[in-house]
């Protein structure tokens, strides 16, 4: 049979009830429609019934139903963009984290109240049904997290647009916590069926690894090149519709499996040797198996690379196989398409568009080079040096020699332009040519993106001047013109009106529902700070979420959470810079003045963190046993009960954090400043309602300059700061020796308090903060303390906190990722959104 809720109707009234909507006739209708569909799937599609249906095969059958809405949607969309003629845009990146499909294609359809009232009537809960599905761990972090944002914004705003990315096998890593420290398993995400992609083997590319050039003179004394003698594998796409809200739109993320060109060897099995057999489809099946690799070993690095060409190569071959279906030829390539790169990964498609344009389509270096600039963006990420990459000319030669060939020869002519503007400068010539000389020469990819794009952006205020004047300064003092900002921002729908239903709601109620499309009308809400009776349907709406994410804990980690505590939260990448040890470092702090009787006007507090550190990352990896273990001592201490608890909350997701945002009071974001691109996740934590304690840093200073300098609780040493003090010779013990809070907290680290069973065990991340500081936690430490007794004293006046909380929601209209996407439209691709309009009769038909 099928499952009873696990709320009974007194306990959890009917969608409708909650909405206040009256059942209108078209509202049964429709919620007929939808089980309808529902059954159907259950019985055609999974061959299952209401009595031996699992609790999956519901959720699929769900799914199915809302997909089928979806269908004629996508279909239309694309006959559109083929009947227009429309200029496409194309966004390449090696990361999507797209988060549970289910619930966000209900919202974006607007279908909300049919499903959830369709499911009551079937004692089904629309909650449980969603919490049922996998989640494609596509996805490292803020990357993919944010194309997925970009993805939902650009279908919102009626772009034609398509995402490329590969269909890794297995994604980010489950985490674990065992013992403190992190364990890593596979996120084999497609162990089960997954109902949203949609296989389309029609479009298989072949892809060519290794072989050798070929050249031949023409009768024309040209030199035409062929690649020969190749390793080949096969590319399959499988597609997921994404939906834009309100609107028709349905456009595509096609994302590419590796297969092997190669038959089963049948011979070798015959013969017993069974590994020998399928040891081809293992080696080419490789490409797609997992996210981001180790690449510590070569064969690591030549993996890493061939991930990066097989995206790149499948998704030119997709465009060019595309293009030609309205075009006889590529001449009008680049009035057509618009190549977006998210972050340098996917660079050498800059190398394969030469290579289609030049060897296969016959064009003249120069007419292949104006097409190619033409039609490729590039957006960086980093300011890490360690992130902009580089690929061993050794490797790239073997691997991809041809084009390797094209990179020489497009060093080759920028460097006459280079050295026209710079006539004899030598130096200007090694700091600007794509190949790093030296014992291992290598192939320095951010410069060529730079040089085979005509955008170039940033993606804060702050990391664009860092680029234009620092990073890659002689770039842009040579061509200013292409550099420009696009500050990140974020989807409002997934990240308020999914994960907050209830304070989505209070704001709609208050102000309409215009928000969610046009997030700058979320300023309407200001007024509200100072009305009473809203501040404090606000304060319940923060309580209950709090205790929403308090269950969480206490039943996945058997820990007590008290919501009436300041939620003080820090989830992102764990790394250095980012410098979760610095929030440790205070909560260290906090406990020594407990213990030592100095608790009048503190604030109880609970501290949350999450996070996954990179499995070959062995500080990062170490941060995370530290929290934990500083987490044990504070929790079991009876002493400190009633004002501190720590929490390390394992297996950050993008489902988790739809938890976290809404509960959180206080968001961290503490990165050395210069440090930090941007960041998403402090746009997510200020539109829920949490303040900021944050540096000067990434996106920090755009939202501080939005909501307010009294509305942002401001430390540490700016970037120029930062890199002054380096300059002059930074050294943390100085700090450490004037500041006895600091002295004291780094005491308990010397006499192994965290660590009495291993009294040897945090010495590596200790060291490097005493002798070295690289991201200078020491000499941020004291501005921290003072900001956050600041935070302390704002919250014990809790209406004036969860003013200042509105104010902040109400002044990130900026952050919207609708808006950055019309930035880069308006700015770059210069595409035309097409409305889809579909036959009102025909959407009321069962699917």
């Amino acid at each position: 049979m099928l499952k009873s809720k696990s709320k009974s109707p007194s306990e959890k009234p009917i969608a409708a009830a909650k909405s206040g909507l009256q059942e209108t006739e078209d509202l049964r209708q429709s919620k007929e429609l939808f089980q309808a569909a529902f059954f159907r799937h259950l019985q055609l599609s999974l061959g299952k019934d209401k009595y031996s249906a699992s609790q999956y095969d519901r959720y699929l059958a769900v799914a199915f139903a809302v997909r089928d809405k979806l269908i004629e949607r996508w279909i239309q969309t694309q006959h559109a963009y083929y009947r227009q003629d429309v200029k496409r845009i194309y966004y390449l990146s090696m990361e999507f984290l797209m988060g549970r499909t289910l619930g966000n294609a209900i919202l974006n359809l607007g279908m909300d109240e049919i499903v959830e009232q369709a499911l009551y009537d079937l004692s089904l809960d629309m909650e449980e049904i969603c919490d049922m599905e996998l989640e494609a761990g596509l996805g490292n972090g803020g990357l993919g997290r944010l194309a997925a944002c970009f993805l939902d914004s650009m279908a919102t705003l009626q772009l034609p647009a398509y995402g490329y990315g590969i269909r890794y096998d297995y994604g980010m890593f489950h985490q674990t916590i065992k013992g403190g420290f992190q364990q890593e398993h596979p996120d084999n995400w497609l162990r089960q069926t997954n109902p949203w992609e949609i296989s389309r083997p029609e479009y298989t590319a072949t892809i060519k690894f290794k072989g050798r050039v070929v050249s031949r003179k023409t009768g024309n004394g040209n030199v035409d090149f062929e690649w020969v003698d190749t390793e080949d594998v096969l590319a399959c796409p499988y597609d997921t519709p994404i939906p834009g809200y309100g609107n028709n739109t349905v456009n595509t993320l096609r994302l590419w499996s590796a297969k092997s060109a190669d038959e089963f060897g049948l011979h070798y099995f015959n013969s017993g040797d069974y590994l020998e057999a399928s040891k081809d489809i293992a080696l080419a099946e490789s490409i797609s198996k997992v996210l981001y690799p180790n690449d510590s070993s070569m064969n690591g690095k030549e993996l890493r690379l061939k991930q990066q060409y097989f995206l790149c190569a499948a998704t030119l071959n997709d465009i060019i196989r595309r293009h030609k279906k309205s075009h006889k030829d590529c001449s009008h390539l680049a009035d057509k398409v618009s190549l977006q790169l998210n972050d340098t990964h996917p660079t050498i498609a800059i190398p394969e568009m030469m290579r289609i344009l030049v060897d296969l389509e016959g064009f003249s270096w120069e007419q292949a080079w104006e097409i190619t600039t033409r039609i490729f963006a590039y957006t960086n990420h980093t300011l890490l040096p360690e992130a902009l990459e580089k690929w061993s000319v050794d490797l790239l030669g073997r691997l991809l020699p041809r084009h390797l060939q094209i990179i020489f020869e497009i060093n080759y002519r920028f460097l006459k332009t280079v050295s026209w503007k710079y006539p004899g400068d030598i130096e200007h010539l090694k700091r600007m040519s794509l190949i790093e000389e030296g014992e291992h020469r290598s192939v320095r990819m951010a410069y060529l993106a730079i040089v085979g794009s005509h955008s170039v952006n940033g993606v804060a205020q702050l990391h664009t001047d860092l680029l234009e004047s620092l990073v890659v300064k002689d770039f842009y003092d040579l061509t200013p013109g292409k550099f420009n900002n696009k500050t990140n921002g974020i989807t409002p729908r997934r990240w308020l009106k999914k994960a907050n239903r209830p304070l989505s709601a209070l704001i709609s109620e208050a102000i309409g529902d215009d928000w969610v499309k046009d997030f700058s009308q979320i300023r309407k809400l200001e007024p509200f700070a100072a009305d009473a009776s809203f501040v404090k349907r606000w304060q319940d709406i923060k309580l209950d979420n709090k205790k929403i994410l308090a269950q969480y804990v206490g039943h996945h980690k058997d820990l007590d959470l008290n919501p009436y505590t300041l939620f003080d939260v820090q989830i992102k990448r764990i790394h250095e810079y980012k410098r979760q040890t610095l929030n440790v470092l205070h909560i260290i702090h906090l406990y020594n003045e407990i213990k030592a009787g100095r608790t009048q006007g503190m604030v109880p507090r609970t501290f949350i963190f999450g996070g996954k550190a990179a499995p070959g990352y062995f500080i990062a990896k170490l941060c995370i046993k530290l929290v934990n273990a500083v987490a044990d001592v504070v929790n079991a201490d009876p002493d400190t009960r009633d004002l501190l608890k720590v929490v390390f909350l394992e297996d950050y997701r993008v489902s988790l954090a739809e938890k976290i945002f809404p509960a959180s009071d206080l968001s961290e974001q503490i990165s050395t400043a210069g440090k930090e691109a941007s960041g998403t996740g402090n746009m997510k934590f200020a539109i829920n309602g949490a303040l900021t304690i944050g540096t000067l840093d990434g996106a920090n200073i755009e939202i501080r300059e939005e909501v307010g300098a009294e509305n942002f609780f401001l430390f540490g040493l700016t970037a120029e700061q930062v890199m002054a003090r380096r300059a002059a010779g930074y050294n943390p013990l100085e700090y450490i020796d004037k500041d006895p809070r600091l002295m004291a907290v780094m005491e308990l680290f010397r006499t192994n308090y965290f660590s009495p069973e291993d009294p040897s065990l945090f010495n590596p991340l200790v060291d490097s903060l005493i002798f070295k500081d690289e991201y200078m936690l020491m000499a941020d430490f004291g501005e921290y303390v003072a900001s956050q007794q600041k935070v302390s004293e704002l919250y014990r006046n809790y209406d004036e906190w969860t003013r200042k909380a509105i104010l902040n929601v109400a002044r990130m209209g900026k952050f919207s990722s609708d808006r950055t996407i019309e930035e880069y439209n308006r700015d770059i691709w210069q595409a035309n959104p097409v409305a889809i309009e579909l036959d009102a009769a025909s959407l009321r038909q069962p699917n």
